[in-house]
């Protein structure tokens, strides 16, 4: 039986259990022009020797506009790789999968020169972003397909597009965030089409034997918006694009959503997208206790759990999450005595 402990293999990779992290952006504001830090290392290190399957380095922007906020990591310079290549290189010697995040704010940007697909802001605390033009639309292409070249430079074994919570690749989704009247934006073909492009982009460059995520919002939570029944076809079309997993969360896009959040609320949409569309899934959500993350990987709802807040609060949660499923997990051998 597949459990939450069962290794999982994606392409050449082979993640040591289905237990990851999450995305969190640290807005450590000893970051400067995007570089890791001390602090990085001691977050990420101490989720690796705690047992997760894999890693995701929080929100990295791809070109310095794309910043959500001026304290954002980034691997829009060849510069920012060494630091970066020392995380992946301790993640990876405690056992965990260094992965790492690559995305682009859009309007959500807290830093000057926000754009997006539409002269709509996200809010009035948010500045009115430049509607983008064709020029900026290759530039972000080439700089997603950079940032995938630096990545691997650094050593990662999986990248993730950041296509979910509002940020620019979700704007271009969303109906509500995009307005255009070109060839992206109008009707589903046309709004999913950067997103696409971008994958395509990242994907040829990002070596073939190396797994490519996806993080989606399943759905926007607002009348009219992003929903489920357009997040399966999505997810299908990113399949054929060469994606292993959907990382799949909700929300983010608009200040007029109704959400009603509880334990595994997202979890669903997950199920839905893995059984309708034929890929695997991560799913997130208020996923807390061992036995209800135990019990979406066995039922198979979803082919990993990704957890956040839960990580913040216990690095070395997978450990206890095992010992809890009665588990036999390997100890870091600096804590085996003391365990």
């Amino acid at each position: 039986m597949t459990d939450l402990f069962s290794p999982i293999q994606l392409r050449s990779v082979t993640a040591r259990n289905r237990l990851w992290i999450s995305p969190m952006c640290m807005y450590s504001v000893t970051a400067e022009d995007g570089i890791p830090t001390d602090w990085h290392l001691a977050h990420y290190g101490s989720r690796a020797v705690g047992g997760a399957g894999l890693i995701i380095v929080e929100a990295t922007a791809v070109e310095p506009r794309g910043r959500i906020s001026a304290q954002d990591l980034g691997l829009w310079d060849d510069r920012q790789v060494p630091a970066f290549a020392r995380l992946a290189r301790f993640m990876a010697d405690n056992g965990a999968v260094p992965a790492v995040q690559l995305g682009h704010a859009g309007r959500k940007a807290g830093v000057p020169g926000a754009i997006g697909p539409s002269a709509l802001a996200f809010s009035a605390n948010y500045a009115t972003p430049q509607a983008m033009s064709q020029s900026d639309i290759e530039q972000v292409l080439r700089s997603f397909q950079a940032a995938a070249w630096r990545a691997r430079e650094a050593g990662f074994q999986a990248v993730e597009l950041h296509s979910a919570h509002g940020y620019l690749l979700h704007q271009f989704l969303s109906p509500l965030s995009n307005q255009r009247d070109d060839g992206y934006g109008g009707d589903f073909d046309d709004r999913a089409r950067l997103l696409l492009e971008v994958t395509r982009a990242v994907r040829a460059e990002w070596p073939a034997e190396l797994p490519l995520l996806v993080r989606i919002s399943a759905t926007d939570w607002a009348e009219g918006g992003w929903d489920v029944e357009q997040s399966v076809e999505l997810a299908q079309r990113l399949r054929g694009e060469g994606v292993d997993l959907i990382d799949v969360s909700s929300g983010g896009l608009t200040t007029a959503q109704q959400i009603r959040p509880e334990p595994g609320y997202q979890v669903p949409f997950a199920q839905r997208i893995r059984q309708e569309a034929g890929i695997a899934t991560g799913a997130v959500g208020l996923i807390s206790e061992a036995q209800q993350a135990n019990a979406i990987v066995r039922d198979e709802q979803a082919d990993a759990v990704l957890i956040a807040r839960q990580s913040l609060r216990d690095p070395y949660w997978p450990l206890r999450a095992a010992r809890e499923l009665d588990i036999a997990l390997a100890i870091p051998t600096q804590y085996g005595r003391g365990w």
